[in-house]
């Protein structure tokens, strides 16, 4: 049976993301930005969260943790660099860790960048990566902890990953994503249709996520830091992508529009 994937709108801008094995009755949590709206969700299903899988430690991803615990004694699972900023932490993982949930099995892979420790986790076998904060829909983490290339070669692996792979992130971000993305990539056409079907959701008052791997692929300008025609375009022709996209990154988070 496949899996169950419900998105839970948290705070103002963050989601938090319920993966649910039918074959086991078995329930993980991505992340835990705000309590009362997850728990809602989950009474709603008549589910039983059993783990949380926490990307990083920033607040408000991690804030919930406490109530949730308390209420579900879920395990907690997180990454073992960021042990110290996550509350309740049960199992400390690092690169290539399996992670289960019933019989879905995932995968950690270490995405650092925006925190030094970001994770990310992959179940291929229902074609979802849950990305946190390092890769939104159109759009890409801030690099608080780290230098730009860090983050690049970060986006570098999940790049790498199948196109058919659904994409979670943490925060609806895409129209504005999608407004500097067009300022720098103007007259891409993946980009475009990117932007109108996520004026068209947010329209019908929908989330943008999850978007396809392979769609980002086309028309994220943070996944083509080593396109040449980008590059050209932010007057960088023949730059080290890694300096391409440390200007993208500089732009965005200058950008008004």
């Amino acid at each position: 049976m496949p899996a169950d994937i419900r998105l839970v709108p948290c705070l103002s801008d963050n989601y938090a993301v319920l993966l649910h094995d039918p074959a086991t009755d078995a329930t993980a949590l991505i992340d835990a930005p705000e309590a009362t709206p997850i728990i809602e969700a989950v009474e709603r299903e008549g589910w039983h969260i059993g783990h949380i899988l926490v990307t990083h430690h920033h607040a408000d991803h991690v804030q919930a943790i406490p109530t949730l615990k308390a209420r579900y004694g879920c395990a907690v699972v997180g990454p073992k660099a960021e042990a110290a900023g996550i509350p309740g932490l049960d199992v400390k993982v690092v690169d290539g860790d399996p992670v289960a949930v019933g019989t879905l099995i995932g995968r950690v892979l270490e995405t650092p960048g925006h925190t030094a420790g970001h994770v990310s986790y992959l179940f291929e076998a229902e074609r979802a990566l849950f990305a946190g904060d390092t890769l939104f829909t159109l759009g890409c983490g801030r690099p608080f902890e780290c230098e730009p290339p860090v983050l690049w070669a970060s986006l570098q692996r999940l790049r790498a990953l199948p196109d058919d792979l659904d994409l979670y992130s943490g925060h609806e971000y895409t129209l504005a994503n999608a407004a500097f993305a067009l300022s720098v990539d103007p007259d891409n056409p993946a980009l475009l249709a990117q932007a109108d079907r996520a004026r068209d959701l947010r329209a019908r008052g929908r989330p943008t996520l999850p978007s396809r791997l392979g769609d980002e692929k086309a028309a994220n300008p943070f996944l083509r830091a080593d396109d040449p025609a980008l590059a050209a375009g932010l007057g960088l022709g023949g730059a080290d992508p890694a300096a391409v996209f440390t200007e993208l990154r500089a732009l965005k988070s200058a950008f008004k529009g």
